[in-house]
């Protein structure tokens, strides 16, 4: 892959913004789980091999299982993830893909049952970082090494 601009180095103001977000998250109610979850399936969606390494890693760390990571992207075929993680996991996939109908009244329901407003703002503030920082990735062709 060609060499490209750093927009870490050349704007480091805008990614301090982006850390702060992160900060934000990393101090949210979100459990660890949760954030993890919402940061490898919006990645494997964006096709972010920076990021998806990084975050499997990350949740592998965390306790997660290398079963129910092999499987997120086809999560609704099996039975391992809770009801909460598979609303999670709706609202990550209906806000990454935006463009194809956005987040659903069905899914937005749904979480509205689950989990209380606060909670259901940091989920989307989750979902919206991650595809911030595939972007920049993808863009700026971060590359695992």
């Amino acid at each position: 892959m060609e060499n490209r601009i750093n927009i870490q180095k050349l704007q480091p103001e805008a990614y301090k913004a982006m850390y702060a977000l992160e900060n934000y998250l990393q101090h949210s109610q979100l459990s660890k789980t949760h954030l993890e979850l919402i940061k490898i399936r919006a990645s494997q969606i964006n096709g972010c091999a920076f990021c998806i390494n990084m975050h499997t890693s990350d949740a592998l760390k965390q306790g997660e299982t290398s079963q129910r990571i092999f499987l997120l992207n086809a999560w609704r075929e099996t039975e391992l993830f809770t009801e909460e993680e598979r609303t999670i996991l709706a609202i990550t996939e209906e806000v990454t893909l935006i463009s194809r109908q956005g987040l659903s009244e069905e899914t937005y329901r749904k979480a509205e049952k689950l989990f209380d407003e606060s909670y259901l703002a940091q989920i989307i503030m989750a979902v919206v970082t991650i595809n911030g920082w595939n972007r920049i990735a993808i863009s700026t062709s971060l590359t695992v090494k």
